[in-house]
């Protein structure tokens, strides 16, 4: 019984949130200077990163009891962030009703970084997302992959790259 209790008090917070929430948290200025920060970042490096926003998670997620790892984890696939020609993509996943953050790297990069280096890049970004100061959390994720990929996956200065995916956050 609690945990049918558990299960419904969950429902109930995400499905509270909804797109407006996200706007509230991120509005368009925002989400213009997180675009730009990630373009600016991969002229730097021969990786990808996408940022993906959401409210909270699908119903057919909280009835199962999956977390925001497991969605993060479902978006890097439907966002085709695992297709880049040297397997470096990131996906930064931040969930609202949760205040969670994921990373979800691509097999070059986590070739290379070890889960004690991702999770210490996630504690850095946690006490901002308490705060509710998501650009400033979403801002210190996307130096700290950057960081990253910068070191393994770095650019020669004459060196011209595609770009792979949309810089613009997703926001579902």
């Amino acid at each position: 019984m609690r945990r049918l209790f558990d299960t419904l008090g969950r429902v109930l917070r995400h499905r509270w949130l909804d797109e407006t929430d996200v706007r509230r948290a991120l509005p368009q200025a925002v989400m213009d200077r997180l675009e730009a920060r990630v373009a600016a970042s991969e002229r730097r490096h021969g990786g990808e990163i996408r940022v993906c926003v959401e409210a909270g998670l699908p119903l057919s997620y909280l009835w199962r009891g999956l977390r925001a790892r497991d969605r993060a984890i479902t978006l890097f696939g439907k966002l085709r962030v695992w297709d880049t020609e040297h397997n470096s993509g990131v996906l930064i996943y931040l969930l609202l009703a949760e205040h969670a953050i994921e990373i979800v790297a691509d097999r070059g990069l986590n070739r290379h970084v070890t889960p004690a280096q991702w999770q210490a890049v996630l504690q850095g970004m946690q006490a901002a997302f308490r705060a509710g100061r998501y650009e400033q959390g979403l801002n210190e994720a996307v130096d700290a992959v950057e960081r990253l990929l910068v070191e393994h996956f770095p650019l020669a200065p004459e060196q011209a790259r595609a770009n792979e995916l949309p810089n613009r956050p997703w926001t579902g």
